[in-house]
């Protein structure tokens, strides 16, 4: 039976496949295509995993080359089509599903095939003719998906990460801005969502910009884990069929090529079984979201109302908030980070899970860890910059709501405790609390002067 003109046929041990005479993948790659029709989202949708593959692939062509693996010419016509990958959008010929069986054997034969094909094509030759340059033979040489794949998650993570510190620097500017924009507007503090003590609600924001900071810091200590990679391993972290200094030159031409600080791990075996870093820095971005959503319940909080709730600030009003009722304006913003947070947390299990789930000498559940963290990371990027935009940076305050809440809070008994101590405050404040009047009113009433020690307490929380 003859294969149709928009067809070609490619054969493996299993037997011969049809697949699109144009596609630049193969025979392993259409297999996996078909077995693993899961989520709907492929690996070139994530392009930072497969510029990740490929940078590997060019690094290890040209340590290949160098020390006499594979021919100058081949080496060479990799290279550039690798070059070519990376430069072009080639990201619709990465059509493997991010979740799949064989611990991502898969992803990595669709990055040999579709590099081997491009550079067979620059040698003149058709897709298909692997006599030219052979996916394994050549393009995979000296490697292993095992070694491959966790390598490029560890390369595609740091480069996602980039773009998310980008966001969280851009947040902890305008909570900055806005610490110094009501820096003179007190407000009533709170606890377990009762009445406290006075601050500013510049004061608020300012703990926004230091808590995020302080998860800048914490993402970019996690990095250490990321630049450890266990290229040159292949199989089993034994390196077989590896030249001797594989992994000693590949990282140097990775470190090259892709601008990190990256190195060799010090132990191979235990590198390629071992998915702790992926936890690690999973765990610090969960905690990122998860800080990032508290945010967000006080933002929802402290703009409640606009008439029945706290009031004290107004978000930018970005889309009607109710099919039935008019005028109605939710905090839309706020809702989805939170959102974000909780599929955050979920992939965190995730990620969990797989890592545990390993045996012996390797994690077979590398892709789901690939896929859910790459996740994590794409989703928080997103979380940060439209809270940033789209709320923080238009949020205005309501000075008078903030200064009615705080004069009527029995809270202010709290400045009398230096004057007349903890019991009389208290009666005090139950005293103002029964007849709906101020604690000034009612501290004016017990001892003359008293009020003097409210005023004094706000001019110091004002920073006066």
């Amino acid at each position: 039976m003859s294969t149709p003109k928009h067809q070609r046929t490619e054969t493996d041990a299993l037997g011969s496949v049809c697949l699109p005479k144009d596609a630049y993948w193969g025979v392993h790659t259409e297999r996996a295509r078909c077995n693993f029709a899961i989520s709907g989202i492929t690996l070139g949708q994530y392009p930072c995993l497969v510029s990740a593959l490929v940078q590997i692939k060019h690094a290890a062509a040209i340590t290949n080359g160098k020390l006499g693996v594979i021919e100058p010419n081949i080496s060479q016509v990799i290279q550039e089509a690798c070059i070519d990958i990376v430069r072009q959008d080639y990201t619709e010929q990465f059509v493997v599903d991010m979740i799949q069986g064989g611990a991502g054997t898969s992803s990595n034969m669709n990055a040999n095939e579709v590099i081997a094909n491009r550079a067979i094509e620059l040698c003149g030759g058709v897709k298909g003719d692997y006599h030219v340059i052979h996916p394994n033979d050549h393009v995979n040489a000296s490697q292993s998906t095992n070694d491959v794949y966790p390598s490029a998650i560890k390369l595609a993570v740091l480069k996602e990460l980039d773009r998310l510190l980008i966001q969280m620097e851009a947040f902890k500017t305008v909570c900055i801005e806005k610490r110094d924009e009501f820096s003179t507007i007190l407000k009533l503090g709170r606890t377990q969502l009762q009445d406290a003590v006075p601050m500013t609600l510049g004061q608020e924001f300012g703990a926004y910009s230091t808590t995020i900071e302080e998860d800048i810091a914490r993402l970019r200590e996690s990095t250490v884990h990321l630049c450890e990679l266990n290229i040159g391993a292949t199989a089993i972290g034994t390196g077989i069929n590896a030249p001797v200094r594989f992994s000693e030159h590949c990282v140097e031409e990775l470190r090259r090529l892709s601008g990190f600080n990256l190195r060799i791990a010090e132990n191979l075996i235990e590198a390629t079984s071992d998915a702790g870093g992926f936890v690690l820095f999973s765990g610090v971005v969960k905690r990122a979201a998860i800080k990032l959503s508290k945010v967000c319940n006080d933002l929802r909080l402290l703009s409640s109302g606009p008439r029945g709730g706290l009031g004290e600030i107004r978000l930018p009003a970005v889309q009607a908030g109710s099919s039935i009722m008019p005028g109605k304006v939710n905090p839309v913003i706020p809702e989805v980070v939170n959102q974000i947070a909780y599929m955050i947390m979920g992939n965190d299990v995730t990620i969990s899970c797989a890592a545990e789930s390993g045996q012996l000498q390797l994690n077979a559940f590398e892709p789901v860890i690939a896929f859910r963290l790459l996740n994590s990371v794409r989703l928080l990027t997103e979380g940060f910059a439209t809270l940033t935009d789209k709320c923080i940076r238009g949020v205005e305050a309501d000075a008078e709501k903030c200064r009615q809440n705080l004069n009527m809070s029995i809270g202010l008994a709290t400045y009398l405790n230096p004057e007349i101590g903890y019991a009389a405050s208290s009666d005090l404040a139950k005293q103002a609390l029964l007849e709906g009047r101020t604690i000034s009113d009612v501290a004016e009433a017990y001892q003359e002067g008293l009020s003097r020690a409210i005023d004094q307490g706000l001019s110091i929380a004002q920073g006066q």
